[in-house]
């Protein structure tokens, strides 16, 4: 299925979560004077505006980065937030970074790059702003499996599927495994949907018992509309950065105060 379309939710509150973590992540390893790859496996288009038609239909970004930043939420010197306003300088102040390009903000000449995206449109669309990386027009776990162990060996995946296939609950645990021992010093990050249902249950329980070590991170929020099944953001982290618990903490707090 090919149906998801980021644009609808960008900015939303379950981006700033795996987005604030993410930019954790990217800032502490590229303090090291040392190359690193990043892949990313659903990669989406990876610019957005935040004015556009899908962003006003929704209203997700509002709830979301708009009053995040109206409000304050993130202290003024967090990685997100220059993240943010670089590419603001770049492409405009409604612009909104999905995670290539936030990735883009961190990444140094010797790092290396790859990005895989399925659907069409949005494939064209990432091709225009992410030369910086190398693109794969095929599934991402596809292309991680191919890929992995990157060069260089230091660094970290994101995996952020839609879930629009609800097999993907099944299979990422085996893929996440597959990965774990072709990349076993990899950053291995997963953004999962918290829902009603507890779909994403058995998934995590799952992964956890196999990596028992790894950091889990959930905020709740409330959903976006009524009868919406999301009710929060979670991201699972195999061999964290040093600080990123910490981080987690944090940004936890803040949606218990402000979600």
């Amino acid at each position: 299925m090919l149906s998801y379309q980021h644009a609808y939710h960008a900015g939303n509150l379950a981006d700033l979560h795996k987005h604030a973590l993410l930019a954790a992540a990217l800032d502490y390893l590229t303090r090291k004077d040392k190359p690193l790859s990043y892949l990313e496996t659903h990669a989406g288009r990876g610019l957005y505006t935040l004015d556009g038609a899908e962003a006003a239909k929704t209203g997700e970004a509002r709830a979301g980065i708009q009053r995040a930043e109206a409000e304050r939420w993130l202290p003024p010197d967090h990685p997100l937030l220059a993240a943010l306003a670089q590419v603001r300088r770049s492409y405009g102040a409604s612009a909104y970074p999905g995670s290539p390009l936030i990735a883009a903000h961190f990444l140094r000449r010797g790092d290396s790059a790859h990005l895989a995206e399925l659907h069409p449109a949005e494939y064209d669309v990432l091709s225009t702003v992410a030369g910086f990386a190398t693109l794969h027009r095929q599934d991402g776990f596809q292309m991680a499996q191919a890929v992995c162990p990157p060069t260089p060996r230091r660094g970290i995946i994101l995996m952020d599927p839609s879930y629009e296939v609800k097999a993907d609950y099944a299979a990422i645990p085996r893929q996440v495994g597959l990965i774990a021992r072709k990349w076993n010093v990899g950053v291995i990050a997963l953004w999962y949907p918290v829902l009603t249902d507890d779909r994403h249950r058995p998934m995590l329980d799952a992964l956890m018992v196999a990596h028992p070590d790894a950091l889990r991170s959930e905020v709740a929020f409330r959903p976006a509309r009524p009868g919406h099944s999301m009710v929060g953001s979670g991201m699972w982290v195999l061999n964290a950065p040093f600080g990123l618990a910490e981080e987690a903490a944090r940004i936890e707090a803040i949606f218990r105060r402000n979600a």
